[in-house]
């Protein structure tokens, strides 16, 4: 079998291949990610690393023909963390647009499904957004999965209360990957309570609200990375492929028109 027929990562391919893979599949798949400070144990890669990553294996464990993931976009929407060195942040402007050109360039190509996977929960809204603008203008299917599919069986993995930022949780997926990258001697538990549920971020009945990092935490963990452990990390990744592999191949599978419920 050949690499067009076998690949499904864009940039390690042709563009005779790209081509004739367009013809057999018209879903790709768009991590996004941000560069951003993780508390003092954990590397600034983790929103774009942990997209990449989950991107990767969705497409792998998918059925044939496999979606084709794009390159991944490293930067996103962080201003609230830029207190702390190493953040890199865009404005939502920027990031909009980006993702706007790419998906018009992507429609122009064939392509009719687009699932952006999202590593960094600030980057939802500028993503929403950008989804909506192409659907408006190119006329096809798109999303932003940012946890959306896993999120609600992954809390029940983890006993920390707002455990949202380089907790139990980041940690526990970065330990179960890549051990080497974590320093947890220097983890910290930063546990936040806001005193009323309409404030608190894991909540059903919370209201989106931002804040400044700094403002809420000195070590910029919002969470307890203490507690951490790599078995947790190894569920919390099942879950989170597998989950995402049943939602993609059922948008993968199905005609553009028959997304949307038909009117007769």
């Amino acid at each position: 079998m050949n690499r067009s027929r076998k690949g499904f990562l864009w940039e390690e391919m042709t563009w005779e291949e790209i081509k004739e893979r367009l013809e057999t599949v018209d879903t790709v798949l768009l991590p996004c990610g941000a560069i951003e400070q993780h508390g003092p144990h954990l590397p600034v890669d983790i929103d774009y690393y942990d997209a990449k990553y989950l991107a990767r294996k969705v497409a792998e464990m998918c059925s044939d023909p496999k979606p084709l993931v794009l390159p991944a976009i490293p930067y996103g929407v962080s201003y609230h963390h830029e207190d702390f060195a190493g953040t890199i942040s865009v404005t939502n402007n920027a990031l909009s647009a980006f993702v706007y050109d790419i998906g018009m360039n992507l429609a122009k190509q064939g392509v009719k499904k687009i699932i952006i996977i999202n590593g960094h929960g600030d980057n939802a809204p500028t993503l929403n957004y950008a989804a909506q603008m192409i659907n408006r203008d190119a006329r096809i299917f798109v999303c932003v999965d940012t946890g959306d599919t896993s999120d609600t069986d992954i809390a029940k993995l983890a006993s920390t209360p707002n455990d949202i930022h380089a907790g139990e949780i980041e940690t526990s997926t970065t330990l179960a990957l890549r051990p080497e990258a974590v320093q947890m001697d220097k983890a910290v538990n930063e546990t936040l309570d806001f005193g009323s549920d309409f404030l608190n971020f894991d909540d059903d009945r919370s209201v989106s609200w931002y804040v400044r990092t700094s403002k809420i935490s000195n070590s910029g963990v919002m969470g307890d990375a203490t507690i951490a452990t790599a078995e947790k990390g190894v569920k919390m990744w099942d879950i989170m492929i597998h989950q995402l592999v049943k939602f993609v191949d059922f948008v993968k599978k199905t005609p553009l028109e028959k997304l949307y419920q038909p009117r007769h």
